[in-house]
C-alpha cells in the first residue's frame, strides 16, 4: 500500500474542504477501496473518511418511498423495520450482500460510487428507478451508471443519499459466486407506478443494465410465463473463469423468472 494522508471530518462542509486541492478520494465503508490500495491497484494522496458524518447515515421512510443516507450500511438497511415494510425487496437485497463483515462496514454510497459490475445495489437503483442525491445535484438512475466502474459523478462530488420510490411489486434474485458472494448474475424486477423495470447485474461487460425486452413483455403480463420465450443474447455479456457469457445469458432468464414469481 502506498502512503497517504488520512482525514475524518465531522461534517459535509469539512469533508468537501478536505477533498479539495489534493488528489483525494472519499472513503465510505472501505470494502473495495482499501483492498484495491493494499494490492496497489489504486492510489490517492488523501483519503477523506466519511464515517464521522452522522447525517449521512440516516434512513427515512415516508409515503413516497425510502431515502437511504450514503453512509448507511447494508446491515442497517436490511434490519430497518420501516424499509422492510415499505420496500421488502430492498431490505432483502441488502441482507444478502457479502458476509457479516461486509454488511456491517459496506455502505450504499460506496457501493454505487464504485459501480462494480457484479454488485447488488446498482440493480436496485436501476430497477426501482432511484434518484441519487449529491452535494451538487440529483441524478436519475438511468443516467448514473455510465460504464465499467464508471458513473456520472464528477471529481470531488459527494453522494449524500439515494431515494427509492415504493413499488407495487418487487424482488431480487441472484446466483452467487460462492467465495465472494458477488452476483454471477442478479436480476431486480419491479412493477411501479412508472411502469415495469428489470435490471441485471453481474452479467454485462459495461456493468448493470436494463433488460428492455423483458420490461415490455412484463408490462402486458407480469408473470414468469410472459418472458418464457425471451432469449438474452450472450453478445456483450461477461465471460470469465466463473461462468461463460452463454451461461450468464441463461442465468439472466432463470433469475428473472424467480424474481417475478417472488415479487411482493
Amino acid at each position: 500500500m502506498y502512503g497517504f494522508d488520512y482525514q475524518r471530518p465531522a461534517s459535509r462542509d469539512a469533508a468537501k474542504a478536505a477533498a479539495s486541492g489534493a488528489d483525494a478520494r472519499y472513503l465510505a465503508g472501505g470494502q473495495s477501496l482499501i483492498q484495491a490500495m493494499r494490492l496497489r491497484l489504486s492510489q490517492s494522496e488523501r483519503l477523506v473518511d466519511l464515517g464521522g458524518i452522522a447525517d449521512l447515515k440516516a434512513i427515512k421512510v415516508d409515503a413516497n418511498g425510502v431515502t437511504v443516507g450514503a453512509m448507511a450500511t447494508h446491515a442497517s438497511v436490511a434490519a430497518n423495520a420501516d424499509v422492510r415494510k415499505a420496500i421488502p425487496a430492498l431490505a432483502e437485497l441488502a441482507g444478502g450482500i457479502g458476509d457479516p463483515m461486509v454488511r456491517n462496514m459496506g455502505t450504499i454510497g460506496g457501493s454505487i460510487a464504485n459501480a462494480d459490475p457484479a454488485a447488488c445495489y446498482p440493480a436496485a437503483v436501476l430497477g426501482l428507478n432511484a434518484t441519487i442525491h449529491t452535494d451538487r445535484r440529483t441524478i436519475a438512475a438511468d443516467a448514473f451508471f455510465t460504464g465499467l466502474y464508471e458513473t456520472a459523478l464528477q471529481p470531488g462530488e459527494l453522494i449524500t443519499a439515494v431515494s427509492f420510490p415504493t413499488a407495487q411489486k418487487a424482488a431480487y434474485e441472484k446466483y452467487k459466486q460462492p467465495a465472494s458472494r458477488f452476483a454471477l448474475v442478479g436480476v431486480f424486477v419491479a412493477q411501479t407506478a412508472g411502469g415495469v423495470r428489470v435490471a441485471v447485474t453481474g452479467a454485462g461487460q459495461n456493468g448493470v443494465f436494463r433488460h428492455t425486452a423483458m420490461e415490455q413483455a412484463l408490462t402486458a403480463n407480469f408473470s414468469p410465463a410472459a418472458i418464457a420465450g425471451i432469449v438474452t443474447p450472450a453478445d456483450g455479456l461477461n465471460g470469465d473463469i466463473h461462468a461463460s457469457a452463454e451461461y450468464r445469458a441463461h442465468l439472466v432468464g432463470v433469475m428473472a423468472k424467480r424474481a417475478i414469481a417472488r415479487a411482493f
